[in-house]
């Protein structure tokens, strides 16, 4: 008698971000599931949980089950999996993020990590590279580093936002003054656009701005990238990637922001030690989503890997 076709395994990715969660599911044979949500007003982590918990029962019921979930997460969490700090999100600190997950997942094999981790490793091995920074710039700046096909420093996430550029700075939203973050971040960016315009800017006013050439909106973006060039070389330095990968929302979002980074870090470089190749994100604004997918990936090649061996 012929063996039962085992069904295809769900996969779920999640990347939670400080004002919205977008969804990915993927499974043999079928489509993919893809739905992006904001977060309820309030900043309530018990209504954030109620409010994910929901998308996903929705998912399951449209799509099917979920074996293998990675999440995507911003936040500085302990050992315990209790969030320290998230600067983008302040009223989850102190959240039992494992026990969230444990309540949400129950019948899935679960786990998180850094944001900006995964997004590296997504790009990484979408452009089979072995040696890559990533630096992803949206609502906050992360990143990560992948040297010889591995996360790096493996112990703790590469925290590439909080690199320092500049000690006499703003201040960033993790309390310091001079972080990458608190100078190229998309709201850093269109707080000092605003300053320069006299009056409120979003990012589409931010986009015409630099379409048409305005001065505040050309002096705004310049002043990120070339902070962010500054990050890539000195990643450079420390480290010797042979490329610099630039994604996130916002920088996938403001067309030639990508150039202005890799010219600046290339005219940044010394001789003998060429700065990285500065390259936008495959990927877009979804590194860290198709992420969090591989991380669900690597559980169950992990769950099948341990029942063969017995352990």
């Amino acid at each position: 008698m012929p063996a039962a076709r085992r069904a295809p395994v769900g996969l779920l990715g999640v990347d939670v971000g400080g004002t919205k969660v977008a969804l990915r599911a993927e499974a043999a044979g079928r489509p993919p599931y893809e739905r992006t949500f904001r977060w309820p007003p309030g900043a309530d982590p018990d209504a954030d949980l109620a409010a994910l918990d929901a998308e996903v029962a929705a998912l399951r019921a449209a799509w099917g089950p979920v074996h293998a979930v990675g999440l995507a997460m911003p936040a500085t969490t302990d050992a315990t999996g209790t969030v320290l700090t998230w600067p983008g999100r302040p009223s989850w600190t102190g959240l039992d993020l494992a026990g969230a997950c444990d309540r949400i997942f129950p019948d899935s094999h679960r786990a998180y990590a850094d944001d900006g981790d995964l997004a590296a490793l997504a790009e990484a091995r979408h452009a089979g590279r072995d040696d890559v920074v990533y630096l992803g710039v949206g609502t906050g700046v992360g990143g990560g580093v992948v040297l010889d096909g591995r996360l790096v420093p493996g112990r703790a996430s590469a925290e590439v936002g909080h690199m320092v550029v500049d000690l006499d700075g703003a201040r960033c939203d993790c309390g310091r003054t001079g972080c990458l973050q608190s100078v190229a971040s998309g709201p850093a960016t269109l707080r000092r656009a605003a300053l320069a315009r006299g009056r409120e800017v979003d990012f589409d006013d931010l986009r015409a701005g630099l379409r048409d050439g305005l001065p505040w909106a050309v002096e705004a973006v310049h002043a990120s990238g070339v902070a962010l060039a500054a990050a890539v070389v000195s990643l450079g330095e420390l480290l010797a990637p042979t490329v610099a990968i630039v994604g996130g929302g916002f920088a996938d979002g403001l067309p030639g922001f990508v150039p202005l980074v890799g010219h600046t870090a290339r005219l940044a470089a010394r001789p003998g030690r060429p700065a990285p190749v500065v390259r936008a994100a495959a990927l877009g604004g979804l590194s860290s989503l198709h992420g969090a997918v591989q991380l669900a990936r690597d559980l169950v090649r992990t769950s099948e890997r341990n029942a063969v061996e017995g352990t």
